[in-house]
């Protein structure tokens, strides 16, 4: 990943300003143009007047371009609303937002501010949460053991080359609970986890080998279980400050009835975290989820 222009959406407020300071520390990184936006974080249209606004903005991009001696400038959209965020974000690399939550309850069903943006957009989308003091010393990557996992794994290694890199992947149980209820042996399902466990090593390997560079920097783990859940766990277990998973474009409605790993991992989820959709140049196969297919030797994949 070639990181050119970042888009930065601040609410003005200090963990608005948390955020704008972690795009600027990742546009010093790769020398990329960083740009402020302003929106409040429920993107139901602006709260701060128009000139109250522009000033912070101004003052804010003064701030970052001294601070980290980059090129910064603010857009000059105020009106705060999605629509207008998911425009501006076309033309940039990166979009970096906090992860405020809105106390509405249409939120319940429409999904809070930051599932709104995954939907809307078709970027790389990093939620920031920690300071942005350091830059990230390990990054965890949720990856499913397809093809699609391949290039998280390289947005993972582009995204900060300082950072060792941990790959995990949770095996799916939920096929067990099938075999049971269709009187399979307690051998034969034995004999499956085992299969998986053995495939999932061997893909894992592969995965890690994909860059002679970052071989000796890359490690990796194997859960089971839950695959948003034991991220979370696998997370906080190894300290990583950023977590990289794929999400689909669902619609509100099928988030709220199914919810995704995406969606699940950022509720749970106490560090950074780097949202990859379909469709933004790092696109997952239509059939699957990540951390959640793939666990099953090629011969035993329905």
């Amino acid at each position: 990943m070639h990181i050119q222009s970042i888009l930065a959406i601040t609410d003005l407020s200090a963990r608005g300003h948390r955020t704008v300071r972690r795009a600027a520390s990742i546009a010093a990184a790769h020398g990329a143009l960083l740009k402020i936006m302003y929106a409040p974080m429920a993107f139901a249209g602006a709260t701060e007047t128009g000139a109250h606004a522009a000033r912070h903005l101004a003052g804010l991009a003064i701030e970052m371009a001294e601070g980290f001696g980059i090129l910064v400038k603010k857009v000059d959209d105020l009106s705060g609303r999605l629509e207008a965020i998911a425009q501006e974000a076309r033309w940039c690399d990166l979009l970096v937002v906090g992860d405020a939550r809105d106390p509405c309850t249409l939120a319940v069903f429409h999904g809070q501010p930051v599932a709104r943006l995954l939907r809307a957009v078709r970027k790389p989308v990093l939620v920031a949460r920690l300071d942005a003091a350091t830059r990230y010393r390990r990054i965890l990557v949720a990856v499913d053991l397809t093809d699609a996992s391949r290039h998280l794994v390289e947005l993972a290694w582009a995204f900060d080359d300082t950072a060792e890199v941990e790959l995990f992947h949770a095996l799916n149980t939920l096929h067990e609970g099938k075999l049971r209820y269709a009187d399979v042996s307690d051998y034969t399902i034995k004999s499956l986890r085992h299969a998986c466990a053995r495939h999932a090593r061997e893909r894992m390997l592969s995965l890690s080998d994909s860059s002679t560079a970052r071989r000796n920097r890359v490690v990796s783990a194997i859960g089971q279980g839950d695959p948003a859940r034991q991220a979370t766990v696998q997370q906080q277990y190894s300290k990583a400050e950023l977590l990289v998973v794929g999400k689909h474009g669902h619609s509100a409605i099928a988030d709220f009835v199914f919810g995704s790993v995406a969606q699940r991992v950022l509720k749970w989820s106490v560090s950074d975290v780097l949202v990859v959709p379909r469709g933004s140049g790092f696109s997952l196969p239509a059939h699957a989820e990540p951390a959640t297919q793939g666990a099953l030797p090629p011969a035993l994949r329905q």
